[in-house]
C-alpha cells in the first residue's frame, strides 16, 4: 500500500504526520518502528495521526506514537505542527480548532504572526493523576536514583512529567538520570523527565529525556510542566520564555485549575509517499 506523508518539526522535535482523514490504513506495532527507523524508515521523534472526531463537536482526533510503537497520550510541539498540516492540507478553514486527544481535548489556534497558541489544559498535580507513587500531593518530592537523592515535581499535562531543577542544563545529566528516571518504579507509566535551569523570572533554559524516545531538541508538554514546577515553586512569572535546544516557546499560567497556554513555531520540511 502506498501511503502519503509528511515530514515536519517544531523547533527541531521532528514528526511525521499520516492524514488518516482522507487515506486509510490501520498500523501496527511493527509498522510505527519501520517507519521511525531513521536509517531504513523516514525517521521520527513520534509519529502523528489525524483522524476523524468521534464527536460532531470536535474538528478532528489527534494519536501519538513513539519510536517503540508506544502509543502516548499528549505532545505539545505535534499539536502545534498538527494545526498546520490540517490548514495547509485544507482539511479545514477554521482559525480555531478543537482536537480530541486520549486525555482529552485541546484547542489550537494560529496567532497573528503565524505561530500556532496550544491551550494545553490544566496541568493534573494530584499523584494519583500524574501517575506518581506519593502518599500524599506536594509541590516537589525527593526521589531516591543511582546518583542519589533528587527533588522533581511531578506533573501530568496528559502525559506524565517528573521536573528537576539544575544549576545548568549544559552540565545537567540528562543523558544519565534522564533514563533513569524515565523508568522510575515512582514513574508506574514512565514519565517524561525535564532538567530545568530558572534564568530570570520570566526565562528559563530546558532539556527533555522523553519517555520511549530519548533526549529530543524541543519537547512542548515538557515545557509547559517546566513552567508549572517554576510557577509552583516561585521562581517563575505567569509568563515566560522557555529556551529548549531546538528554539523557543512561550508559556503562560495564571495558576492551579487553569489551562497553560504555549505558543510558538511549526514547520513543514517535506512531502512523500512509502509503500507499507
Amino acid at each position: 500500500m502506498l501511503i502519503r506523508f509528511t515530514k515536519m518539526h517544531g523547533l527541531g522535535n521532528d514528526f511525521v504526520v499520516l492524514d488518516l482523514v482522507t487515506q486509510r490504513l490501520t498500523l501496527s506495532n511493527e509498522q510505527v518502528k519501520r517507519l521511525g527507523d531513521r536509517n531504513r524508515g523516514i525517521g521520527f521523534d513520534q509519529l502523528l495521526i489525524v483522524e476523524p472526531p468521534s464527536h460532531p463537536e470536535l474538528d478532528f482526533r489527534y494519536r501519538i506514537y513513539n519510536t517503540d510503537g508506544s502509543e502516548v497520550e499528549q505532545c505539545g510541539n505535534g499539536a502545534r505542527c498538527f494545526a498546520r498540516f490540517v490548514k495547509e492540507k485544507r482539511l479545514t478553514a477554521k482559525r480555531e480548532i478543537r482536537v480530541e486527544t486520549a486525555k482529552g481535548v485541546i484547542e489550537l489556534q494560529f496567532t497573528e504572526d503565524n505561530q500556532v497558541r496550544v491551550d494545553m489544559g490544566a496541568p493534573f498535580l494530584e499523584p494519583a493523576e500524574v501517575p506518581f507513587v506519593a502518599e500524599t500531593k506536594s509541590g516537589t518530592y525527593d526521589v531516591e536514583t543511582s546518583q542519589g537523592v533528587v527533588t522533581l515535581s511531578a506533573i501530568s499535562m496528559g502525559n506524565p512529567h517528573g521536573v528537576l531543577l539544575v544549576d545548568s542544563v549544559d552540565t545537567a545529566p540528562v543523558l544519565t538520570l534522564g533514563p533513569e528516571l524515565e523508568k522510575h518504579p515512582r514513574f508506574p507509566k514512565k514519565a517524561n523527565i525535564g532538567f530545568l535551569e530558572i534564568v530570570s523570572r520570566k526565562e528559563a533554559r530546558l532539556r527533555v529525556f522523553e519517555r520511549g524516545v530519548g533526549e529530543t531538541q524541543a519537547c512542548g508538554s515538557g515545557a509547559c510542566a517546566a513552567m508549572v514546577a517554576g510557577r509552583l515553586r516561585g521562581l517563575l512569572d505567569e509568563e515566560a520564555v522557555i529556551h529548549l535546544t531546538g528554539g523557543d516557546l512561550t508559556l503562560s499560567w495564571a495558576g492551579q485549575g487553569e489551562s497553560v497556554m504555549m505558543t510558538g513555531p511549526a514547520t513543514t520540511v517535506f512531502e512523500g509517499q512509502i509503500h507499507l
